[in-house]
């Protein structure tokens, strides 16, 4: 979302939120939940949008992890002091908001997160990864918030929904350009905050005096007394992640597009295919394997590499006509092939070996939640999950091959054993976890 503000601007007043309280009426947000994790984008962010949450958590007993991306020297770029002064102050405001929170400081480039997309990422999924996902809150950013740093931070928890984790975004720049009324707030959660909570946040508030207070140059500052006034409520309101959408392409465009094209994708022809499938073939840890399942399989040029490797293959895809110039291709008996529509659909049995190679963003973050669920429920003990994805952003995907993997690493299911970065493509191995209790 695109929102142009300033700001130095008075904004929408205060009172004008509170005679619209358009937050009344919605749900509140759960904590039934075994830990939360806010990400910020700048320190500030975890105390402005979400301290309240953190108090609250704390107070209830919760673990709470505060990932900050950046140390928000850009706030006063001309003062070499600045990303100091901002560490310590988050420091101090985080320890306001309670004993025993596990505060993490990135220091990424303030303004550049998109520039470093693949980082915010893994940052945020390996602290997902250190607990359970699916019984984690996940507070990010608000993706609408209308700052770009908000925006890649609020994207990366969105595309974790794949971990299973609850996302929720907060908004902070909202309460600064938005009208009160008018608004959609079905989205919406409230979180009310009781007096002792209250209290923690403004002191954690008044901790980040560098945002609060002009500069040495005089510059007005960037939370003036009439933004600060939006984080002095009695609640805090969440926005959920909308629903996953699903899939751009079913099977009938697969058929579609293998009807068009004699080579889809230049699996024949293209260097960098036959490249990849090499590297992926002598990145395998095992030189055999007993039961190998290959989910998109195509038209069968890795399969027959697989079968190679393992006694018996099963390649399975979504689309028939793929299916049929992989029979065309003569595998030998030992590899089955079947047309499924995972995760919805998914092979019997249990396999040493799972390939996932150029599919995982063709699923939507709900899919591909549920298929990391079915791959580890399919594994044997300490059997390997390979994964190979094209890096760069596919139209029509709502995920790329950094965001896949990152979920898969965020999921806890698995413990990564090998990664293989190219420019162009992320390979990497993983061994399944036992489940957590």
């Amino acid at each position: 979302m695109s929102v142009a503000f300033d700001h130095r601007e008075a904004g929408t007043a205060e009172a004008d939120w509170q005679a619209a309280a358009p937050w009344a009426g919605s749900p509140a947000l759960s904590l039934d939940v075994a830990r939360v994790v806010v990400v910020a984008a700048h320190p500030d962010d975890e105390t402005l949008g979400a301290g309240g949450l953190i108090a609250a958590a704390r107070r209830r007993g919760l673990p709470v992890t505060v990932l900050v991306l950046t140390d928000g020297d850009a706030s006063h770029p001309g003062d070499p002091a600045i990303a100091d002064i901002r560490r310590g102050e988050c420091v101090h405001a985080v320890g306001a908001l309670g004993a025993g929170i596990d505060l993490r400081l990135r220091a990424l480039t303030d303004g550049g997160l998109r520039e470093q997309h693949a980082e915010v990422h893994a940052a945020i999924a390996a602290v997902l990864a250190e607990g359970e996902a699916g019984r984690t809150l996940l507070a990010v950013p608000w993706w609408g918030d209308g700052h770009r740093d908000h925006r890649i931070a609020g994207e990366a928890g969105l595309a974790l929904r794949a971990t299973g984790a609850r996302v929720v975004g907060y908004p902070i720049w909202l309460w600064h350009w938005s009208p009160a009324t008018d608004l959609d707030t079905a989205d919406w959660l409230a979180l009310p905050l009781e007096p002792a909570v209250r209290a923690a946040k403004e002191r954690a508030i008044e901790a980040h005096r560098s945002q609060l207070v002009p500069s040495a140059s005089g510059e007005p500052p960037i939370v003036h007394a009439g933004m600060r006034s939006h984080f002095a409520r009695d609640v805090e309101v969440f926005i959920a992640a909308p629903r996953a959408a699903g899939r751009g392409h079913d099977a009938a465009w697969f058929d579609a597009f293998y009807a068009r094209h004699d080579d889809p994708w230049g699996f024949e022809t293209r260097w960098y295919e036959q490249r990849k499938r090499a590297v992926l073939l002598s990145t395998l840890p095992r030189e055999r394997y007993d039961r190998a399942l290959e989910l998109g399989c195509a038209t069968g040029l890795l399969t027959a590499g697989l079968a190679g490797r393992a006694a018996r293959v099963t390649g399975v895809d979504i689309a028939a006509e793929a299916l049929q110039r992989a029979r065309a291709r003569g595998l030998p008996d030992t590899v089955e092939l079947r047309q499924l529509d995972t995760p919805a659909q998914w092979p019997a049995g249990r396999f040493d070996l799972v390939v996932l190679s150029e599919l995982g963003y063709y699923w939507s973050p709900d899919d591909l939640a549920a298929a990391l669920h079915r791959i580890h429920a399919s594994l044997e003990p300490g059997g390997e999950l390979v994964a190979c994805h094209w890096r760069p952003p596919i139209e029509g995907c709502t995920l790329d091959g950094d965001q896949v993997h990152a979920a898969i690493v965020a999921s806890g299911l698995f413990e990564r054993i090998t990664t293989h970065l190219e420019a162009e493509f992320v390979l990497e191995v993983f061994r399944p976890v036992a489940a957590r209790r």
